[in-house]
């Protein structure tokens, strides 16, 4: 076989190589994402409709995330936000959607004195959504509740779905520890 043979067949298998390798790392991209991000994977699959689109915008997340000086609650405040949160519940009772407007405030006040930037509601979810994947989606249905709420359009058991909702979320905000960050988010 003559030379040019040789580097042809050699260019052809170093191609076959880089394809299969980066076909594989799409493929590790993918699941470490899925498995990061668990239910917010497939929440940006669904609203971007494609997987690339959905993995630049969970990977924008994190490199965002990145940015922030996160911190936890300190003792004293953490048992001021439980106090508060309980109070909340015990409103429940006589005025379910005045504690819902609570429950919703209170997540907010947790959120921005955890550290995370208050721009809207949407860029706010999606920023916790790196630390707490499994459960930002409690806070989107109760918050939706929560608005619905304020044009009447709730009734009890939907109000106390979205307290359960917040429950789920504020728990998990509210522990001393620092946030269970996705991985490859710092």
């Amino acid at each position: 076989m003559s030379a040019w043979a040789w580097i042809i067949i050699a260019i052809v298998v170093l191609g076959g190589l880089a394809t299969a390798a980066w076909i594989n790392y799409g493929r590790r991209r993918t699941q470490r994402l899925r498995d990061a991000f668990g239910p917010e994977y497939e929440r940006a699959l669904s609203e971007t409709g494609g997987r690339r689109q959905a993995e630049s915008e969970l990977e924008t997340r994190r490199k965002r995330r990145a940015a922030f000086d996160l911190r936890p609650l300190s003792p004293e405040e953490s048992d001021l936000y439980k106090s508060t949160w309980k109070e909340a519940q015990a409103r429940f009772v006589d005025g379910p959607v005045m504690a819902v407007r609570e429950a919703d405030g209170l997540i907010t006040n947790v959120i921005r004195d955890r550290g995370y930037p208050m721009e809207d509601f949407e860029l706010m979810v999606a920023n916790v959504s790196v630390d707490y994947p499994s459960v930002v989606s409690h806070y989107r249905s109760a918050h939706e509740t929560f608005e619905a709420s304020g044009r009447g359009r709730t009734g009890t058991e939907e109000l106390r779905q979205a307290m359960i909702h917040y429950k789920a979320l504020f728990e998990t905000l509210v522990e001393p520890e620092e946030p269970m960050q996705a991985e490859g988010a710092s």
